[in-house]
């Protein structure tokens, strides 16, 4: 994708990551964690404009569940009250391979899933492992139960992985990346990083930007300028201004569409964005 691919009108996808697995209502307390409330943020964010909606699981505490039958629950939730593509995390700091794998075990399978392209520092003494043969699995996995693999890269040496799975693996086209800019092992926020990133992409990959809190508005702008896709929502930014917490998930999303549709560029319907990312 290039700065073309935005000169051509192609639509964008909107991606809305609803919750994840770190902060909770103690962060914002509009933040959605039960199969219930996530349901309902995913049906605003659909009417709001966004295609994909990326999941998370969590405890009735509120904490982070890798729990097969909590993201039977959230699927569930989300399927009877939208038409969204439903795409899962398999990412988990600390969490064994086997605990990871739960998200990609629902009845039916998602459609699509978060990968992790490599090793994070997470905390004072965490590290998200994600060594290649743990990528490999989780890709292998993915492929036999019909799931799409969304890469996330969240440096520059994720890119470089990106291309050595290319070459152990034969991912179906349109290979889809996330590329993800803030703080820690994330590529740091800047314009210049992100075209960057772009330039080093495998010739015909589709991806999709991600900038962590105050970086979320510039830089999913910058995205959509440069044709890619884009990510908003509580996960990655619990703020709507300076100091202002966001109402909602579908608040994000509404900014990031109507800013798709000023900028000259549809947001693209579930349906839309299926065709697009070959699901």
């Amino acid at each position: 994708m290039a700065y073309d691919d935005y000169l051509d009108g192609e639509k964008v996808i909107v991606t809305a990551a609803l919750t994840g697995g770190v902060h909770g209502k103690e962060a914002n307390p509009n933040l959605p964690e039960t199969p219930a409330e996530i349901g309902k943020a995913a049906a605003e964010c659909e009417a709001a404009g966004a295609a994909v909606v990326h999941l998370h699981a969590r405890r009735d505490s509120g904490e982070r569940s890798f729990d097969r039958d909590r993201f039977q629950a959230v699927t569930e939730e989300v399927r009877s009250r939208t038409n969204l593509v439903v795409q899962h995390s398999t990412g988990g700091t600390g969490a064994p391979l086997e605990a990871r794998r739960q998200s990609l075990r629902t009845d039916p399978a998602p459609e699509m899933a978060s990968l992790d392209m490599g090793p994070l520092n997470r905390y004072r003494h965490l590290t998200s492992e994600n060594t290649r043969g743990m990528v490999d699995s989780l890709y292998d996995e993915m492929v036999e139960r019909g799931i799409k693999p969304e890469l996330e890269v969240f440096n520059d040496g994720h890119l470089n992985e990106v291309h050595g799975l290319l070459e152990r693996r034969d991912l179906a086209d349109p290979v889809y990346a996330t590329l993800i800019f803030g703080g820690g092992t994330t590529s740091p926020p800047s314009p210049r990083n992100l075209l960057n990133a772009t330039d080093n992409l495998p010739e015909g990959a589709l991806f999709n930007t991600l900038g962590f809190g105050r970086h979320q508005l510039p830089l999913t702008t910058m995205g959509i300028l440069l044709g890619g896709h884009v990510r908003v929502g509580l996960e990655d930014n619990v703020y709507y201004g300076p100091d202002e917490l966001a109402e909602s998930n579908a608040q994000l999303v509404a900014r990031t569409a109507g800013l798709a549709e000023t900028l000259g560029r549809e947001p693209a319907t579930p349906d839309e964005a299926r065709d697009i990312l070959g699901l």
